[in-house]
């Protein structure tokens, strides 16, 4: 009975294997407009990104900060149009990849785990408490002498923290695409590697 019951969640399982490309599609579609924002921000702010790469007092410090700059925009973009394309999606994920751990380790790193502070998270900050009650002054000053309810119409008031949880999550990610590509039937890669195998 037992086996029987096996085989039997195992063949339903095989035959979802014909829609196992949706999961690359999905990892695609999702990180495309998140590298397309960020890079279409690099473009329109590009003086300020090389600045603030180059700059030690108030930046990353970084040598060659036009270079990086450019390099980091340029993957961006073309990385976001890559995905939507599902062309070269193995390949454009190592430098994103790369642009994920600079964003971890130049960045985020000092501000912990969390991306928005959260007094519940096992990894919040030691001055966690302070966060919360900035938070909570500004929510007061904001009811007292704004419409709240309009505010927060469509959610909540948050505090970023900064920390590594989004830069690491597509990381994590683009890995994946770095391992398993871009899926059958809706990427140019699968096409091209039809026609170069015929």
């Amino acid at each position: 009975m037992i086996i029987q019951l096996a085989n039997w969640a195992q063949n339903i399982l095989d035959k979802f294997r014909a829609l196992d490309f949706l999961g690359s599609l999905a990892l695609r579609l999702y990180l495309a407009p998140v590298f397309w924002v960020a890079g279409m921000n690099k473009v329109n702010g590009f003086d300020g990104i090389v600045d603030w790469f180059g700059n030690a007092d108030y930046g990353l410090g970084l040598p060659f900060p036009t270079l990086l700059a450019g390099l980091a925009t340029g993957t961006e973009v073309l990385g976001a149009i890559l995905l939507v394309l599902g062309l070269a999606v193995r390949w454009i994920s190592i430098p994103l990849m790369v642009t994920m751990l600079v964003a971890v380790f130049t960045v985020h790193l000092p501000n912990g785990w969390q991306a928005i502070a959260d007094r519940m998270s096992p990894w919040a900050p030691a001055d966690i408490d302070g966060t919360i009650n900035r938070l909570s002054a500004a929510k007061d000053i904001l009811k007292e002498h704004g419409n709240y309810q309009w505010l927060t119409e469509n959610g909540n008031f948050v505090i970023s923290n900064n920390g590594i949880e989004w830069a690491a999550t597509y990381f994590i990610m683009l890995l994946v695409l770095f391992f398993i590509g871009s899926g059958k039937y809706l990427s140019v890669d699968y096409y091209l590697d039809k026609w170069f195998r015929t």
